[in-house]
């Protein structure tokens, strides 16, 4: 669906960020979840450099997404995924297990994958020619391979995390791709195609598109 700013949900997102990190901010999972059900929802832009100082008081670490529901405000993007969710079957069986299975793997993506792939964006980017980054480096490859072969046995030759897709194969993939430029993810076939089947879903693109018409071609504040 558009971005409607009628639309009664609010997605917080950065109006510019560097070139590097277009694609990969966190209001990316939302905007997903919303084209997935299609559901409408509206934009609220902030500065990533100059932040509003009372955004603080919707996110205390001046991050994004924040959702904004009606009366309903969350911030995370795991719990924002969840709350979205509940909207919609398609995103969150409604049977115990299949919930359970949903919730499982969404947090398994954020605790289980996530941290690593955080630590490897500070190895080659944030510190890259630091001799500790380089000195990291080997053994933080080898741990990454050894989870994502752990996940690839688990996903099996399902095509989805529980069979059909949910909020938990947007968690894992949007954390995934941070592992694609780094070779991880082609080292494990399976997880491969898993990641390429997520991302080739039209309501990835519709999002993905979405934060790009948002961004500013330089740094400043927001004006909406």
């Amino acid at each position: 669906m558009p971005v409607n700013p009628a639309a009664t949900i609010e997605i917080a997102a950065f109006d510019w960020v560097p070139d590097f990190a277009r694609g990969f901010v966190r209001d990316l999972r939302p905007r997903w979840a919303c084209e997935e059900i299609g559901l409408d929802y509206a934009e609220r832009l902030i500065s990533a450099v100059d932040r509003p100082p009372e955004y603080f008081r919707d996110q205390p670490w001046g991050q994004v997404p924040v959702l904004r529901d009606g009366d309903v405000h969350l911030f995370e993007s795991g719990a924002i995924l969840l709350h979205l969710a509940e909207k919609d079957e398609r995103l969150l069986p409604r049977d115990p297990q299949g919930r359970a299975t949903v919730t499982s793997w969404l947090f398994a993506a954020y605790n289980s994958i996530e941290p690593a792939m955080f630590e490897l964006s500070t190895v080659d980017l944030f510190a890259a020619g630091e001799p500790w980054a380089k000195l990291r480096r080997p053994s933080l490859m080898d741990f990454i391979h050894t989870r994502f072969g752990r996940l690839a046995e688990a996903l099996g030759d399902r095509p989805y995390l529980a069979g059909d897709f949910s909020v938990a194969d947007i968690a894992m993939a949007t954390v995934l791709r941070e592992g694609i430029e780094s070779g991880a993810v082609a080292e494990h076939p399976r997880l491969e195609a898993y990641l390429a089947r997520c991302l080739e879903r039209p309501a990835f693109d519709r999002a993905l598109k979405a934060q790009f018409a948002a961004f500013r071609e330089e740094a400043g504040p927001a004006e909406r």
